[in-house]
Formats: C-alpha cells, structure tokens, sequence
C-alpha cells in the first residue's frame, strides 16, 4: 500500500483570487469619492479608521497575545501631536503622519518597561498609563484642559477638497499598514510572533528573540493607532482629551476583534466591517446602542468565540489571506485510517 504524504499548503488558488479581489476593491475606494456625498465619504473614511485600530489590536493581543486595554493613549497621543505639530507651523495633512512617528517613537521606551509585565499585570498597566497620559495632556496650555482644542489650520482648505484629502489619506494609511502586517506576519517574524504567544518560554529556548519580538509589535501597534488618531482628529477637527482618550476606544477594538475573529487577519477586517454597520443603523439609539455592543460581544465570547472569520475558516478551511501554513492530510489518515484513495481532507494550521 502506498503511504500518504502530508501536504503544506499556504498560499492557495483561492488566496491568490482574493489577492486579486483585495486590489481591484482598492482601486475602485479610491476613486469612489467623486461618486459619493460628503456624508457618505466621511463614512467611509470613519471604517477605514476602524480597520487600522481592529488590525493593530489584533496583531498586539491576537498574534503576539498582547492583551491591553490601555491603546486608547496611542491614539490620543496621535491627535495630541498632530495639534501640537500644526500649531508649530508644519503643513497639518504632514502633521498627520508625522505625529503618528513620533507615537512609534514614544512607545519605544515605553515598551522597555511595560513589556515586563505580564497577562493581567500588562491589559491593566496600559490603562493606567493611559489615564497618566491624559492628565498630562491636560495640563498643556494649548489644550486648555477639558475645553480642547482644534485643528484650525484646516480650516484654510476648501471643506470638499479637504474632506477627499482625508478620505485618500486615511485609504492609503489603511492599505499600507495592512500591508506591512501582512508581510511581517508571513515571514520569519510572524512565526517568532506567533511562537511566543503559544509558549514564550518554548519559543525562547528555540532561538526567538522573545522581547525584542515584542518591542517590534507593540511600536508597530502603537504607530497605527496614532495614524487612527490623527486621522480621526483630522475628520471631526475638535480636540477633546476626555474623547480621545476614553478607554471606549479599546473597548471598540476589541468589540471589532472578537466579532470579526481573533487571532485571524481576515478577522479584524471583517469585525471593522460588522461594527461600522451596527454604528451606521444603530448609532443613533444612546445608550441602547452601547448596550447593544456589549450584548454582542458577551454572545460571541460564549457561542462563537473563535469569532465570524475563525469560525468560517474552522468549519469550511476557507483561508482568503493566509499569514501561516497549513498542514493537509487525508480525513482517513488523521484519523488513524489506512485508505490512502479517500478524498475528504482535515487541516491542521502551524505557524
């Protein structure tokens, strides 16, 4: 009797049509604009922001099991500078990116400490320094304490032209940073990434280079968020640091994560999409609405917990943007048979 080979599979015919797909849909947003009415281009703009902070969380707590709920300070601290930068005299669409690179750059030494913790200790010293944060950011003059601030030095452009820019802007910071996600957890990093949410001490005694692996992630996070935060200043133009800084911002990253798909890049994309839907129809409903998203969210955790793309992927091996490899074995083999000729597959996902 012939043996059965296992097969590794990553990238599929399948995979490859959605890339395909991915581009197209790409191109086609960005000329959407001159089709769309301001309120609809500041909608889409609004999901494009979404995407960015659903991708960055889920890259920190569902691939490098980063669990925080303190994210809301990067993306305070990307408005703070954005104002700060544009009051300085830069050109404030450049102030955009600008005060997400110096955010990176601020979480790089705040990583030097914070990484030291772990589980529970790391969610809660997040949100601790992100409270720290908000009080010192109230104590700029500038900001004027709860009163804010704004963006004023956009008001110079034409409200059509600008309101295009931003929706550009916030395209292309959306594309890029998903891009540049995808491509580090496809490689050798990814694995590492990966490894040391399973097992930091395994992964440790195999080679990875457990903390500067998560230094990179979490600057990585920490920079996106900051975008999301310039950007969202950007769109509304007020400054306020109880808003910004509000820890309902993390609680909408994880609402989006847990929804869409932990731990799946397929995932946060499609929780984004889910909570823009319910914000759009149900927005509008107070405080029911806020209730509604924590229901949501409970539901999920107990009935669906590997979340809408997790649980499509498990049930049908459907994988539209694969960042690990898949082992495919005969359903016959794996589960202790001997008939090689039998066609239904089983599929073990490795890193």
């Amino acid at each position: 009797m012939s043996a059965v080979s296992p097969v590794i599979e990553r990238g599929t015919a399948t995979s490859r049509i959605a890339a395909i797909t991915v581009a197209i849909i790409i191109g086609l947003l960005a000329i959407t604009p001159q089709f769309l009415s301001a309120g609809a281009v500041d909608r889409m703009t609004a999901l494009f922001i979404y995407v960015i902070l659903a991708a960055m969380w889920n890259a920190l707590a569902g691939f490098g099991g980063l669990v925080s709920v303190g994210q809301q300070v990067f993306f305070g601290l990307g408005a703070y500078f954005a104002i700060r930068l544009a009051d300085a005299g830069l050109n404030p669409f450049l102030a955009l990116f600008a005060s997400g690179i110096i955010v990176g750059a601020v979480s790089w030494p705040l990583s030097l400490f914070m990484l030291r913790l772990k589980n529970g200790e790391f969610a809660i010293g997040m949100w601790v320094i992100a409270a720290l944060t908000h009080l010192l950011v109230n104590l700029d003059r500038l900001v004027q304490g709860e009163t804010g601030t704004s963006l004023i030095s956009l008001n110079v452009y034409d409200a059509s032209m600008r309101r295009v820019t931003i929706y550009w802007l916030a395209l292309a910071s959306m594309t890029a940073l998903l891009a540049a996600l995808f491509g580090l957890l496809r490689g050798s990093t990814g694995a590492a990434i990966r490894a040391i949410r399973d097992n930091e001490d395994a992964a440790a005694s195999v080679g990875v280079r457990v903390t500067g692996t998560k230094r990179l992630l979490f600057v990585l996070a920490a920079f996106g968020i900051g975008i999301a935060g310039a950007l969202w200043l950007a769109t509304s133009i007020t400054f306020q640091p109880k808003t910004y800084f509000n820890v309902q911002w993390t609680a909408y990253m994880i609402f989006m994560v847990l929804v869409g798909g932990i731990g799946t890049f397929e995932g946060a994309i499609l929780g984004a999409l889910v909570f823009f839907l319910i914000e759009t129809w149900f927005g509008g409903a107070g405080v029911w609405y806020l209730i509604g998203l924590g229901a949501t969210a409970v539901l999920f955790s107990l009935f669906l917990p590997r979340g809408l793309w997790g649980t499509i992927e498990e049930r049908f091996g459907l994988r539209l943007l694969p960042v690990g490899y898949r082992v495919k074995l005969p359903a016959n083999v794996a589960d202790g048979g001997m008939i090689p000729s039998q066609q239904a597959t089983t599929y073990q996902e490795k890193a």
